[in-house]
């Protein structure tokens, strides 16, 4: 029993030193070993000091020079439950302590294997439309403005390219992106990354004849050493940012975005951190109880019994009713127009008129469908049949139309399709 103890603490203490050892790794050792080369190694925050580096091409790795936080579990965790299932959610979650004890090249591993094993390469879309929203909100804004500050920008990432090309380069406009290659057989991602030395010599091949004409700035964190082993021989200065510094950084402004970021097809609002993630699964029994029984409130009984039962389970809704117009056509019903920042607001628009709504929908499943409390429609996409089937909706009731046919949940308005207002004489 004893012997047993003494394991588990030698575990949680070998735990916890890999902890302290990736947040304060003294990068004094690695300026010793680089004393004598050609390029200096100096502190990031001496090139902030400088006027002019239009004239320099600047290497920075992307997760020690870019962005605030050097963990990318939660980035993973977003392609594991976009792309995968819930099931491949837990099972990453569950090798989350595994991943912290050891070294970052074989936590990389664990994780690329886990998250893209099995997933088709043709419908892998985490990378365009999830994960820039996550990294735009991770990237620091003293690291971004020196990184602009450069005539030519160069992002190497330790992460799958996949993962980080579409939010570099569409996003934050860096010339070169580099990142790390999946392995594809069939068609399908087996889990296996190419190794990172594929990245170093692709950057040497770039950068062999512009070297004697340019001056190369390489920049990264005092935890990646490796990058200063393989950039000596490209950079003429080196700077080291630590995570003391990194903690100091404020967050990228929304304006400063060299794109806005407009469409978010992730099913996540908040970063799934550890202990995001921990209070999900802990939530998770109770909220899918709390569901069903809201689900069954909302389709048995009428609006004004299952409104107050509904608030008394927790829901909130704010209504502010504008001023009735006088209707000019009793034969035909209202179109009412409504937002699409989910899609339940068809559902809320409903209780708060308190009367039934069919809502028009263009790509919703067909589960969603049969557990909508109120009556859906499938449109085809086509002007003229659509037109049709919705003026015989008319003629029958109200209907509910989100003209912008698509979920937006950023602070933009989209363009408005045109259909909608040539259905019927009075809108709300």
């Amino acid at each position: 029993m004893a012997s047993k103890a003494f394991s588990f603490t030698k575990l949680v203490l070998l735990f916890v030193s890999r902890l302290l050892l990736k947040y304060y790794r003294n990068p004094k050792i690695l300026q010793r070993n680089f004393s004598n080369s050609q390029f200096r190694l100096e502190k990031h925050f001496s090139i902030a000091q400088k006027k002019v580096l239009s004239n320099n091409t600047v290497i920075f790795n992307v997760e020690g020079a870019l962005l605030k936080s050097s963990s990318i579990f939660s980035y993973f965790m977003l392609v594991a439950f976009e792309a995968g299932s819930l099931l491949r959610v837990l099972f990453l979650f569950l090798l989350y302590p595994l991943i912290c004890v050891v070294n970052e090249e074989a936590s990389l591993k664990i994780m690329a294997m886990v998250c893209f094993f099995g997933i088709k390469k043709e419908r892998f879309r985490v990378g365009s439309g999830v994960l820039p929203k996550f990294f735009l909100e991770g990237v620091g804004l003293e690291g971004f403005e020196v990184m602009k500050r450069g005539g030519r920008s160069v992002g190497v990432s330790d992460l799958p390219q996949v993962m980080v090309e579409c939010f570099l380069k569409d996003y934050l406009e860096i010339d070169v992106v580099l990142g790390r290659d999946l392995k594809v057989k069939g068609g399908y991602f087996v889990g296996l990354m190419e190794d990172r030395k594929n990245i170093d010599d692709h950057l040497s091949e770039i950068f062999e004849d512009e070297k004697e004409c340019c001056d190369l700035i390489g920049i990264s964190s005092s935890n990646k050493l490796i990058d200063c082993h393989c950039w000596s021989s490209l950079c003429k200065e080196i700077y080291l940012v630590n995570e003391g510094e990194k903690r100091n950084w404020h967050s990228l402004p929304k304006e400063r975005d060299s794109k806005p970021l407009i469409f978010h097809d992730g099913r996540l609002a908040l970063r799934p951190t550890p202990l995001a993630i921990t209070a999900t699964f802990i939530w998770l029994p109770f909220g899918s109880a709390l569901a069903i029984i809201r689900a069954i409130i909302a389709f048995s009984l009428p609006f004004d019994l299952a409104i107050p039962i509904l608030a008394l389970t927790g829901m909130q809704l704010k209504l502010t009713k504008p001023k009735r117009s006088k209707s000019h056509n009793n034969t035909k019903g209202h179109l009412y127009v409504c937002n699409h920042r989910t899609l339940l607001d068809p559902v809320f628009v409903s209780f708060c008129l308190k009367k039934p709504l069919t809502a028009v929908t263009y790509s919703v499943s067909r589960i969603s469908e049969l557990i909508s409390p109120i009556r859906t429609v499938r449109l085809r996409r086509d002007r003229d049949q659509d037109g049709e089937m919705m003026e015989k909706m008319l003629s029958k009731g109200d209907l509910l139309v989100c003209p912008k046919g698509t979920t937006c949940r950023e602070p933009y308005l989209l363009r408005f399709s045109p259909l909608f207002t040539e259905l019927s004489d009075e809108m709300r």
